[in-house]
């Protein structure tokens, strides 16, 4: 099989210019990878995922339960804060079993 010549830079040097190309632009791509946005949810959304009223919700709101965020005119709650605030009420039932 025959040799190609594709430039006069020996074939070391060329391999390492493509592999430091390659690195350059793997790198660059892997910062300006943006990470996945936080699910919003209406105030709506909200209050079923809790199985609250709307009233319940802005109460809960208020009280700093749950923290909403205003963008525009809009209420929006971000679901992981909601989620992470529901934390689990040990009842007199469940300590006595």
């Amino acid at each position: 099989m025959e040799n190609v010549v594709l430039s006069p830079i020996p074939l070391p040097d060329l391999v390492g210019e493509i592999t430091r190309a390659v690195r350059s632009e793997l790198d660059a791509r892997a910062t300006h990878t943006a990470a996945p946005a936080e699910e919003l949810l209406s105030r709506q959304q909200t209050a079923e995922l809790l199985g609250v009223t709307l009233p319940t919700l802005a109460s809960y709101t208020r009280r700093g339960l749950v923290q909403g965020y205003r963008i525009g005119a809009r209420v929006r709650f971000k679901k992981n804060e909601v989620l992470d605030g529901l934390k689990r009420i040990r009842t007199a039932k469940q300590a006595r079993g």
